[in-house]
């Protein structure tokens, strides 16, 4: 459901079923959860499996893991240096037959577009906040968060796995602010998002998109 990227329930969290797990060669440990691509089949390689013509947008929100006791082309699919992306069912029967097994892509990185603004959702303990960036447009992929409690400066989080960003300070009571940069070098700031009544498991939405 959530995979490696964290996103939890993909439904509740708003990327429903157009989505996919990225190899290891596109999922660069983490770091690119969320990005979007335009995915297309192949017709020409494969004019049999495939759908000719239809595109579609999904979200990377998983990771597919090599197996490397099986061939690159026979059951390795997600092994290095192989670009594959294993689709939701929904998602890859827009562009291919679902008998075909393993299909041919074109593919190019898009913007991603979302409804609503950014979410975080503030899990973890005191001293250990796991925060869970989600819903983000743009680039999609996120490089660097910080963090601003109401009686602190800024301070800089880091990528506990996925799209989890963690903090180790204290700042129960304290309403909470974010820097967010997208890896595009965007830079947004959500003020004061978080009221100082927040208790660990809950979500925050925005009205500021990238």
């Amino acid at each position: 459901m959530g995979g490696a990227c964290g996103y939890g329930d993909l439904s509740s969290t708003g990327y429903g079923t157009r989505t996919a797990a990225l190899s290891t060669a596109l999922f660069n440990d983490g770091a690119s959860c969320g990005q979007c691509y335009r995915i297309i089949c192949d017709y020409k390689t494969d004019s049999r499996w495939c759908i000719k013509g239809v595109s579609i947008t999904v979200t990377a929100t998983n990771f597919c893991p090599p197996n490397y006791a099986l061939a690159n082309d026979n059951g390795g699919w997600c092994n290095p240096p192989l670009q594959h992306f294993d689709m939701a069912q929904p998602a890859w029967e827009k562009i291919g037959i679902y008998r075909g097994g393993i299909i041919p892509v074109l593919y190019q990185r898009v913007p991603c577009k979302k409804h609503g603004g950014v979410r975080f959702t503030i899990n973890g303990r005191d001293y250990f906040e796991l925060v869970l960036i989600t819903n983000v447009a743009g680039a999609g992929s996120i490089k660097s968060v910080s963090i601003k409690g109401s009686n602190t400066g800024w301070m800089t989080m880091s990528r506990n796995w996925g799209a989890n960003w963690q903090s180790n300070s204290y700042l129960n009571g304290q309403s909470l602010s974010f820097q967010v940069t997208t890896t595009d070098g965007v830079a947004k700031i959500f003020t004061n998002i978080v009221p100082p009544n927040w208790t660990f498991g809950q979500t925050f939405s925005s009205s500021v998109q990238f």
